[in-house]
C-alpha cells in the first residue's frame, strides 16, 4: 500500500485545472492506478517522487529527482520564485502547451461535466505572457531586517519576499522598493496577523494600461500615516503616478480592503479607456486585470450577441458595468443588474461619463432582480451573465430561460461549473452554438470561457468570426 513519504518512480501522463501533473501508480493493491497530483510537472515527464499526502481515492507527491524531462519543458521559468509564491502554475513549460492543457480542461469538462457535443474553439492565446496585469496587491510583514513585501506562499500565510514578479510592468517593482525604504527609515511597522497589531497590511497598486496613470493605495489599521509626505515626495517622482491613498482595515480578517479609503495626494481615482470608453478605477472598483485580454473577451462576447441596435440587452452580474457598457451603443436599452452596491454606483458613474444614455442599473441578487424584471413585463433579446465561480443558481436559469431571449451569451472563469451550466440550460431548451476559451491570466492555471446558447437551433445565428474578421453565416439549410 502506498504511503506518505514513500519515493515512486512515475510517468505524468496529464495535466490538472489546478496546474498539478498526473500520474498513475501501480502495484498489487492499485491494478487500475492510483491517481497521483504532483505540482510543476509536464505531461511526459518522469520522475522519482516523494508521497506527501494521501486520501483513499488519490494521493499528492512532490518531485524529489527529474529522470527524464518532457520535452514541452523550458529550461528558464523567468522566476526567481517560482514553485514558491503559489501564483503561476505553468512557467515550466512553453506557452504553447499551457495553452494545449488549458483547452483540453475546456473540452474534458465539456465533455465529461456537461455530456455535451458541441465543439470547443480553438483557445484565443494572450499576446504577451509577462507583465499583463495591471493591479497586485502585496502583502507586507515583518522580517527579521525590516518589513517582508512578496506573495503568501500556497496553502498558508507564510510571506514569500518577491518585488520583480514577471506577471506584473516593472514599475511595480519601483514603488515596492521606494514604500519599503520609507517604512524603513520612518520606523513604520508591518501587520502582524497573529498578534493584530502593525500598521501597514498590504501595499496595492494600479496601472492604467492606456492612460499609464498609477495608483498606490496603503492598507493600513490606522490613517495616522508617520512622515506622509516623505512617501508621497518619493512617490511622486514615479512617472504617471496619479493617486496617493490609504485604505482603512483595522478588521480581523483575511479580507485585504476595508470599505474606506482617502486621499494622501492627487485624485480618487485614475482612469483607464476599454472597449473604446473611459472608466474611473477607484481602489475598491472591480477591473479586469488585464485589459488586451478582455477587450478580446468581450469583443467576442458582443460578436456572439449578434446586436443590431434595435435589442433589450439584460447584462447580469454587471460589476462596474464594463461588459454591458462596452456594447451599449449597439442595443437600444441596457440594463445592468449586480449585488454590490459600490459597483452599481461606479456603473452609473461610467456611463454617465461616456454619455451613455440608454442604460439602468439595479442594485440586488441577480435571480430575484431578473424575476421581477419578468414580472414588469420586461424581454431582452439577448442575456449576457458573468458569474462568479460557483457559477448561476437554478432559480436564475429558469428565469432567464421563461424570459425567451434569442440568445444567451454565458461567460465564465470555471469551466466546471460552465459545463453543468450549460448542460441545465440545455434542458430548458438553449442550445450551445459555440464555446471559446480565453487565455486571460497566461502562466496561471485559470481560464475564461465564453459561450452563446441559442433558443434555436445551435447553428441559427451569423456573427462576426474573432479568429478571421471576415463576415461568416453560420446558418445550415
Amino acid at each position: 500500500m502506498l504511503r506518505k513519504n514513500q519515493m515512486i518512480d512515475l510517468d505524468i501522463t496529464a495535466a490538472s485545472a489546478d496546474g498539478n501533473g498526473i500520474g498513475r501508480y501501480t502495484d498489487a493493491e492499485n491494478l487500475a492506478g492510483l491517481v497521483v497530483f504532483v505540482p510543476y510537472t509536464a505531461v511526459g515527464d518522469r520522475i522519482r517522487c516523494r508521497i506527501t499526502k494521501m486520501e483513499k481515492t488519490y494521493a499528492f507527491g512532490r518531485v524529489e529527482e527529474l529522470l527524464t524531462p518532457s520535452a514541452d519543458r523550458v529550461a528558464n521559468t523567468g522566476c526567481a520564485v517560482f514553485g514558491k509564491c503559489g501564483g503561476c502554475a505553468w512557467r515550466h513549460v512553453s506557452y504553447e502547451t499551457e495553452l494545449s492543457y488549458k483547452q483540453a480542461h475546456v473540452v474534458d469538462c465539456m465533455k465529461r461535466i456537461g455530456k455535451l457535443d458541441t465543439p470547443v474553439s480553438a483557445i484565443v492565446g494572450a499576446p504577451a505572457e509577462d507583465a499583463y496585469r495591471n493591479k497586485a496587491q502585496f502583502p507586507v510583514g515583518a522580517g527579521e531586517s525590516g518589513p517582508t513585501v512578496g506573495f503568501y506562499a500556497p496553502r498558508s500565510h507564510r510571506i514569500v519576499p518577491c518585488r520583480d514578479c514577471a506577471l506584473q510592468p516593472p514599475v511595480f517593482a519601483e514603488i515596492l522598493r521606494i514604500v519599503e525604504a520609507w517604512m524603513q527609515a520612518a520606523g513604520v511597522s508591518a501587520y502582524d496577523e497573529q498578534m493584530h497589531r502593525g500598521l501597514v497590511r498590504h501595499i496595492y497598486i494600479r496601472r492604467a494600461e492606456q492612460t499609464g496613470e498609477i495608483m498606490v493605495c496603503l492598507v493600513c489599521t490606522s490613517g495616522k500615516i508617520p512622515e506622509a509626505q516623505r512617501l508621497v515626495e518619493e512617490l511622486r517622482k514615479i512617472e504617471g503616478m496619479t493617486s496617493i491613498q490609504v485604505n482603512l482595515n483595522r478588521e480581523k480578517t483575511n479580507v485585504i480592503l476595508g470599505k474606506n479609503s482617502f486621499v494622501l495626494w492627487g485624485k480618487d481615482a485614475i482612469t483607464d479607456i476599454l472597449c473604446g470608453l473611459k472608466f474611473r478605477l477607484s481602489p475598491l472598483s472591480f477591473y479586469q486585470v488585464n485589459r488586451t485580454q478582455a477587450e478580446r473577451l468581450y469583443g467576442l462576447a458582443a460578436e456572439m450577441a449578434g446586436l443590431t441596435g434595435r435589442e433589450t440587452l439584460l447584462d447580469l452580474y454587471c460589476g462596474t458595468g464594463t461588459i454591458g457598457l462596452s456594447m451599449a451603443n449597439r442595443v437600444q436599452t441596457l440594463i445592468g443588474v449586480e449585488i454590490v452596491e459600490a459597483a452599481i454606483a461606479d456603473a452609473h458613474r461610467n456611463a454617465k461619463e461616456n454619455g451613455i444614455q440608454n442604460a439602468r442599473f439595479l442594485c440586488g441578487d441577480a435571480a430575484e432582480a431578473a424575476e421581477k424584471l419578468e414580472s414588469e413585463g420586461v424581454q431582452p433579446d439577448v442575456v449576457v451573465v458573468d458569474p462568479p465561480r460557483k457559477g448561476c443558481d437554478e432559480q436564475l436559469l429558469r428565469t432567464v430561460a421563461r424570459m425567451s431571449p434569442d440568445r444567451l451569451v454565458y461567460i465564465s472563469c470555471n469551466p466546471a461549473t460552465l459545463a453543468r451550466d450549460l448542460a441545465r440550460l440545455k434542458e430548458y431548451g438553449y442550445v450551445p452554438a459555440e464555446i471559446v476559451p480565453v487565455d486571460m491570466f497566461p502562466r496561471t492555471a485559470h481560464c475564461e470561457t465564453v459561450a452563446l446558447l441559442s433558443r434555436e437551433k445551435a447553428d441559427d445565428y451569423v456573427r462576426i468570426s474573432v479568429h478571421t474578421n471576415d463576415l461568416k453565416a453560420s446558418q445550415e439549410q
